[in-house]
């Protein structure tokens, strides 16, 4: 970082070199020239730059119509051009006669940079931005409404400059030439200005600390619907996107690939492809149209905050961080630097007064009793915090500083009947800040579920449920988000089978699969019995014959998931695109011919693995039933080996490739909420069956023929292959096989087997699994962000793993495989 930093300081100096490029205004020509100069490869530069290859290439070749002055900055910045070097890059690329910089006055002070590019974008980037800045903006409306944060009135959250030593000199905060003075940098206010404090500077990149519960992730809600609370005829651009953080590893994966598989996990249709093959959400973070509002930062693991650091200050990207402050500063100290260019504010708490014209507000009960004009819930203890006369009454106004606090006490004080707040200066009882923050965490929970009448709701099932229960199951869920090293903060529905340890996972797997595949085999034989079997029915041939399928395939489709697990592959993740049976649905670019080659081999190896299994079933049960001679016995089951084997790989991949030539891009609204995106999963696992089980099946047999007369060719066997018998085998493959992998190996597939049906049973969660996670977000325990729930605050979320473990449920063998591999959650808030 440091040698970058020197690197821009020596550009800003406008050093001249040596060698000088050859006057051309050919804008390509110019810009290969310089990169030549510097003796960089175009994937040097990319590097340097943070600008992709493909844009560099489009660049030089003068295919490049939509460039933006942010991206010649930056490569002018990498190349280490002066002055007139950079008037003359971007003059000619705008299509202007570049003049002499020489003669002129320089200026003092560089141009802000700007929130929108200089031209708006065009086509189908345009498009994107547009619908996305619409579906962001909707989002976090709905959301923020959910959090009732507008009731009465939103807290007064507000901010002041962070010490001079957790953000960068003011004169890199400003891009300012050297010698120039800075100016004095406004950076308090609060909430309503937060776009505005987030415009004066010029840098664009802005550090937001505060304690835990302080309103971060409020504020973070507030920027991205006032910035997107523009003119209809104008689009913000960049669009701002709110991306958790908290489980990011910035060791394996870099800032530009969370932020464009978020996108993609959140936005489904984005998985639309470009002209040149990438994504939508990829080509929009390539392009400068988002603008990451990273929220979390101290969620990161101890470890990870300093690489993530790092990573930050290797771009240039204008982003929003907010943290805690001395997790923050820990980092700042790790790395030896803070965030670059970065502005940083810090959030104060709120005061007595905050409190006093709040929660009298909040009183409800008192008005419909009566009692306007007499003592409210909230007198008594308004009184004592304004006096401060005890240390009891100084530490509760020091816990009631934020907006979290203020939130849980109004919950369990002023929302439900009999409960006085005035046991809250209880010293005995909460001797300690802490002991106070955790009593009014313990009691968050059971205030929600507290009786009350039924109220109308959806489908998803009753409001009422038992507040123990309820406690208990979220507490499993909060635990759940613990496992492995660093743990995580999304509450995914794909993911709730991981809780679960491999072992039980991989038996799952056998035998799920292999209760398919019998079943597949006893339908199948029984339909032969009744319309073209001469002999008579055996029940026990026909019991062994499926029992002998269903052990062979478990045992087949329980090495592949075990192969999975042992080669780190995460869980299965939920469709991004549908199957679209028309030609502009399938309209989605060019599609990576290596997607196609590792559907086919996927298929090819399970379709292989599944056709021998099934030819030693079937081997074994004729043997039993002393159906060969023991002279044939080799010969047979070796020329099924070679028939089924090839003609069930062939066609399951060929299957798969199928599918993958009907995909197409969800619709925006694929992703609006987690049950949205589990319905759209339902119904495309679903649609694979229904495309699955009759392509296998035709294909078996169709394939089987191929395969023969290529044996009767090659090795001249004398091999027959009946096309009423192919016909049946095909069957068994594509019913057995079909719903094994869209149980087994689908996200919607594990939901149901897993989250549906195993943990219920092992009473971890309850059978209507669907509805109790709506009944937590509505009752707000949970919150949305995009395709996941959350808990309302990571501090609940640990407090509940901890209640959890503490009553005996989290170290079960079945569930917590992450402490005994030596993992452990990032510590408590």
């Amino acid at each position: 970082m440091c040698d970058r930093s020197s690197r821009y300081a020596r550009s800003s100096r406008g050093i001249r070199r040596k060698w000088e490029p050859r006057v051309t205004n050919e804008p390509g020509t110019f810009l290969r020239q310089l990169r030549r100069r510097a003796r960089l490869t175009q994937e040097q530069l990319a590097e340097r730059s943070q600008v992709s290859v493909s844009t560099i290439r489009r660049l030089e070749t003068g295919k490049s119509t939509d460039h933006r002055l942010r991206t010649l900055h930056l490569l002018a910045e990498a190349l280490e051009a002066d002055a007139e070097e950079r008037h003359r890059l971007t003059a000619i690329f705008d299509g202007e006669q570049p003049g002499p910089v020489g003669r002129q006055e320089e200026p003092v002070q560089t141009a802000p940079l700007p929130l929108a590019p200089a031209e708006p974008a065009t086509g189908a980037l345009s498009d994107a931005a547009a619908s996305l800045a619409r579906e962001v903006g909707r989002r976090w409306q709905r959301e923020e409404r959910h959090r009732r944060v507008h009731d009465p009135f939103p807290l007064p959250v507000r901010y002041q400059p962070a010490p001079a030593d957790l953000m960068d000199r003011p004169e890199n905060i400003q891009r300012l030439r050297p010698g120039a003075v800075p100016r004095d940098l406004d950076l308090s206010g609060e909430l309503r200005s937060v776009v505005g404090t987030y415009r004066s500077v010029e840098s664009r990149r802005l550090v937001v600390l505060g304690r835990a519960g302080s309103g971060k992730s409020v504020l973070a809600i507030k920027f991205v619907l006032d910035l997107l609370a523009a003119p209809a005829s104008s689009v913000p651009v960049p669009v701002p996107v709110i991306f958790s953080i908290g489980s990011w590893d910035p060791l394996t994966t870099t800032l530009r690939d969370i932020l464009v598989n978020r996108l993609l996990r959140d936005h489904p249709h984005l998985a639309h492809r470009t002209t040149d093959g990438a994504t939508l959400a990829g080509a929009l973070v390539d392009a400068d149209l988002i603008l990451p509002v990273l929220d979390g930062f101290d969620e990161l693991a101890e470890a990870l905050r300093g690489p993530a650091l790092e990573a930050l200050n290797a771009t240039s990207l204008p982003l929003v961080l907010t943290s805690r402050r001395d997790e923050y500063a820990q980092a700042v100290r790790q790395v030896h630097a803070p965030l670059v260019w970065a502005a940083c504010i810090e959030l104060t708490d709120l005061t007595v007064e905050d409190l006093a014209a709040y929660l009298p507000r909040t009183d409800r009960l008192s008005v419909s009793s009566g009692g306007r004009h007499g003592a409210g819930v909230w007198d008594a203890v308004l009184e004592r915090l304004r006096v401060r006369d005890t240390p009891a009454s100084v530490r509760l106004g020091q816990v009631l500083g934020t907006p979290l606090m203020v939130t849980l006490t109004r919950t369990m004080y002023g929302e439900a009947p009999g409960k006085d707040p005035s046991e809250l200066f209880d010293t005995t009882r909460f001797p300690t800040e802490r002991h106070l923050e955790e009593h009014l965490l313990a009691g968050f929970v059971p205030a929600l579920y507290r009786h009350r009448a039924p109220e109308p709701v959806d489908a998803y099932g009753q409001v009422n449920r038992d507040a123990g229960q309820a406690e208990r199951w979220l507490g499993y869920l909060a635990h759940s988000l613990t496992r492995g090293p660093y743990g995580r903060q999304d509450l995914a529905w794909w993911r709730l089978g991981e809780s679960v340890r491999v072992s039980t996972r991989i038996l799952h797997t056998v035998l799920l699969s292999g209760l398919c595949m019998a079943a597949a085999t006893w339908l199948v034989e029984l339909f032969g019995y009744a319309f073209l079997y001469t002999r008579e029915l055996e029940p026990t041939t026909l019991l062994l014959q499926g029992a002998l399928a269903a052990l062979l395939s478990g045992l087949a489709f329980g090495l592949v998931h075990g192969a999975l697990a042992l080669s780190g592959r995460p869980a299965a993740l939920p469709a991004r695109v549908g199957l679209g049976f028309s030609a502009t649905d399938r309209r989605v670019g060019r599609r990576p011919v290596r997607h196609a080659l590792t559907r086919f081999a996927a298929g090819l190896l399970a379709g292989s693995v599944l056709g021998i299994g099934y030819s030693w079933a079937d081997f074994l049960v004729r043997m039993l039933d002393d159906q060969f001679p023991d002279a044939e016995s080799s010969s047979v089951v070796t020329s099924n080996m070679l028939v089924l084997g090839p003609t069930f790989g062939l066609t399951a991949g060929l299957a798969f490739g199928l599918l993958a030539a009907f995909e197409a891009p969800m619709d925006i609204a694929a992703a609006a909420t987690p049950m949205r995106l589990l319905s759209v999963n339902r119904a495309t696992a679903v649609r694979q069956l229904l495309v699955l089980v009759p392509a296998i099946t035709l294909g078996c047999a169709l394939g089987g023929y191929v395969v023969v007369r290529l044996l009767q060719q090659v090795l001249s066997w004398a091999v027959i292959w009946p096309l009423e018998w192919a016909l049946l085998v095909g069957a068994v493959g594509g019913l057995g096989g079909a719903t094994s992998y869209v149980l087994a190996f689908t996200a919607w597939g594990q939901w149901v087997t897993v989250a549906r049906i195993w943990l219920p049973l092992t009473r971890r969660l309850p059978w209507d699994t669907v509805a109790f996670l709506e009944d937590a977000y509505r009752r707000g325990v949970l919150r949305q962000t995009g395709a996941v729930y959350q808990f309302r605050h990571i501090r609940l979320q640990r407090h509940l793993a901890q209640s959890y473990r503490g009553a005996g449920h989290g170290r079960t063998a079945a569930e917590d495989e992450g402490s005994r591999a030596g993992g452990s959650a990032p510590a408590g808030r």
